[in-house]
């Protein structure tokens, strides 16, 4: 089992910046595969980032590339999620997740990640 709690989040001004961290559990973080989704007011989760094991191989949703960047610390089993030029349409629940590939993997498939955080939220305000 891995646990994984986002810390982060909070209300920040359009443009603005901001860092999320997941922090997790167990002893084999460095093989897991991390990403990050949202669910904003009214609508589905969606994919944010993503992040491999390994060779840290990383995959963005296009709403977000060239503004978020995806990182981790295997020594600190923690992910990141650094937030630049934010929008008042990045406004959203932020949920953690991961999985442990049989092979080094990233992708957006959220039923293919099998643990999740229970979020911290972020509001952009215009």
């Amino acid at each position: 089992q891995v646990q994984l709690v986002e810390s982060g989040g909070g209300l920040v001004q359009a443009g603005g910046s901001l860092r999320l961290s997941c922090a997790a559990s167990g002893r084999t973080f460095s093989r897991y595969t991390m990403g990050w989704f949202r669910r904003a007011p009214g609508k589905e989760r969606e994919f944010v980032a993503a992040m491999s094991g390994g060779l840290g191989n990383t995959y963005y949703a296009d709403s977000v590339k060239g503004r978020f960047t995806i990182s981790r610390d295997n020594g600190k089993n923690t992910v990141y999620l650094q937030m630049n030029s934010l929008k008042p349409e990045d406004t959203a629940l932020y949920y953690c997740a991961a999985y442990q590939p049989l092979f080094t993997s990233v992708t957006m498939t959220e039923s293919r990640y099998d643990y999740w955080g229970q979020g911290t939220q972020v509001t952009v305000s215009s």
